[in-house]
């Protein structure tokens, strides 16, 4: 989702995706593992496949639908019910999404009230008509933004089982990520808008109320064709495979006539887990080919200030930079394509696409196709569940964001690091954190969920390098990127790939971090001729640096393990013996005698109180 802009939440606490053009058949996709194929033995996912004929009527924005799923059952489980979250159904006065934006201390700005003021003509709907199981009708009940189903017969492990559906819906007054006429006069944003199976895992089902907050889905192929006005250009997930059909005219300018008033456009997305397009009939749509990678695909409005415009073509060279970049950090991006599509409400990542909003600055555009691109991998290829491990996918977009910013336009990242640490430390002072382990749609504020997800996500990530060495970090990446793409990995997944790297043990980080609300804060409690007192304060334990600068203005770097971390970090500082955590106190003595004292002169230490750490 896009990033908060930080200056919005510091004042806060301070103050107190495809393209049209056909670019030939899908590329090889790794597969979705089935059971004990992945580096763990017990893992296992679900897969599921889409087929879906769309009708759309661009009049009335209403919408008839078929399709056909083949569910594969990879769990050692029979299942004896399955559910589908119906996100449509969230945009109805008193739905779960109104009144919780109605009642929370501070509602999201683009929500508020607008939900309870729809119209029948306003809102958004999925109607399930029919429901089969290999051609069995079965029940089912609509409960709020899920569909309950009981099933005709239980899905056996290894099963694989086809269910038809047909139903009906009614794009929503856009409010929340999809819609119709956004602010900025696109016409459809096509996100969360067909019935889609809910996620089932070690934890059991994901059948999570769409509240506000994110999203979980299960891997598979889809197989779309949508009907739409024929003056409508479309772009989203998944390869087009009938361009000349279409002829919209983009290798030649020229725009056929059509004896029909609608087109069908055909569209084949291979192993994601969901399924976005955007339609507009003023679209512009341009292309840019990534260097040994995937081309970049474009849709924004012609209508738009020559300005805004001109962001558009400054753009793109700088998302081909982009897509650059998140390749050789994370891993190589492996779909043939990407699309940055105007629409939404400000920028939400989807399967080989973005919505993002165009009518700011070129800052501010650059910025969100910045933090969407890199959802990419984190998030859509590391596909974590953003209910319950937002921070993963949030965080590490928004630590990977900042540095491609800041390599693309050679500015030092250091500044907007510690903006980040002061965002967190005001978390923290503001008496409203609460451990990462909450539900994403359980937070009491707003701001502490953003906050959560964002920055303290991203101070752990920058952290872990101060832990374990900037280069056994950036291997961590990489390998969690080899490991679980086209997974859906856990927090402790992630945790296991950093301790298998560096040859650390990690657990603490992990669990005081993200399962507690425990800080850190280590203090230089006293310095006699050549001996040092250093105090732990705070709950959390660290390693620990320490730059000690003697009377004769020379200086000596010394680092103090963690002894439940069972080793060190690279370091060429000066290591000296261990820190057992229960120990509130640590002495030593140097060779010289001292002037000063500072603990972690790098500052990448999210040590809570600052003014106790020099002497």
């Amino acid at each position: 989702m896009k990033r908060i802009p930080l200056y919005i939440i510091a004042l806060t606490f301070f103050t107190a995706c495809t393209s049209s053009k056909n670019i030939g058949n899908a590329p090889v996709i790794p597969q979705p593992p089935v059971p004990n194929t992945t580096s763990s033995s017990t893992y296992w996912q679900q897969h599921v496949d889409y087929k879906m004929e769309i009708d759309m009527d661009v009049n009335n924005y209403q919408y008839e639908g078929k399709q056909e799923l083949i569910y594969t059952n990879n769990s050692p489980d029979v299942l004896e019910k399955v559910f589908y979250h119906l996100y449509f159904n969230a945009f109805q006065p008193e739905s779960e999404m109104d009144v919780r934006s109605r009642t929370i201390a501070d509602p999201d700005g683009r929500v508020r009230d607008r939900i309870s003021k729809l119209k029948q003509n306003e809102i958004g709907y999925i109607k399930v008509k029919s429901l089969k199981q290999n051609g069995t009708p079965i029940t089912y009940e609509t409960v709020g933004t899920v569909l309950e189903v009981d099933l005709a017969k239980p899905i056996l492990p290894g099963e694989k089982v086809t269910f038809n559906m047909d139903f009906d819906a009614q794009v929503p007054v856009q409010i929340r990520r999809s819609g119709r006429n956004n602010n900025e006069g696109v016409a459809l944003s096509m996100a969360q808008w067909y019935p889609k199976l809910a996620e089932y895992d070690y934890e059991g089902w994901h059948a999570d109320p769409y509240i506000g907050r994110e999203f979980h889905g299960v891997w598979g192929d889809f197989d779309v064709k949508l009907t739409i006005d024929k003056n409508y250009i479309v772009g989203g997930t998944g390869y087009l495979q009938n361009p000349n059909e279409i002829g919209h005219g983009y290798e030649t300018g020229e725009v056929k006539r059509h004896k029909s008033d609608k087109l069908t456009w055909h569209f084949v997305a291979p192993n994601v887990h969901d399924f976005t397009w955007a339609a507009d009939p003023e679209y512009i749509h341009d292309t840019a080919q990534v260097p040994n990678g995937p081309m970049l695909h474009f849709f924004y409005k012609s209508t738009m200030p020559k300005e805004k415009l001109n962001n558009w073509k400054k753009l793109q060279p700088k998302a081909v930079e982009l897509m650059e970049f998140y390749s050789e950090n994370i891993g190589q991006y492996p779909y043939k394509q990407y699309s940055i599509i105007q629409g939404g409400d400000g920028g939400m990542e989807y399967g080989m696409c973005t919505l993002i909003a165009g009518e700011g600055t070129f800052n501010g555009l650059f910025g969100v196709t910045a933090h969407e691109m890199a959802h990419s991998w984190f998030q859509f290829l590391l596909a974590t569940n953003e209910l319950t491990n937002y921070w993963m996918d949030e965080g590490f977009t928004e630590y990977f964001g900042e540095l491609a910013e800041s390599e693309i336009f050679n500015k030092p990242i250091e500044p907007q690091t510690q903006r980040v640490y002061n965002i967190y430390y005001a978390y923290v002072n503001s008496g409203t954190e609460q451990p990462q382990t909450t539900h994403a749609d359980r937070f009491y504020f707003n701001r502490s969920s953003a906050i959560s997800a964002y920055y303290k996500g991203y101070v752990f990530l920058n952290q872990l390098a101060y832990v374990i060495g900037e280069e056994h970090q950036k291997a961590t990446i990489k390998q969690y990127f080899k490991d679980w793409a086209f997974k859906h990995p856990t927090r402790t997944d992630f945790i296991r790939v950093a301790e298998k790297v560096s040859g650390l043990e990690l657990d603490w980080y992990l669990n005081d971090w993200t399962r507690t609300t425990n800080t850190i804060d280590y203090a230089v409690k006293s310095v006699e001729d050549k001996t040092i007192t250093l105090e732990r304060i705070g709950l959390m334990p660290m390693p620990i640096d320490v730059r000690v600068t003697y009377k004769d203005g020379s200086s000596e770097d010394f680092y103090i393990p963690l002894q439940m971390m069972r080793g060190e970090k690279p370091t060429s500082a000066t290591i000296i013996k261990d820190w057992a955590w229960a120990y509130p106190t640590y002495t030593f003595t140097t060779k010289e005698e001292i002037k000063g004292v500072q603990i972690d002169p790098s500052r990448f230490m999210a040590d809570i109180d600052q003014t106790n750490n020099k002497l």
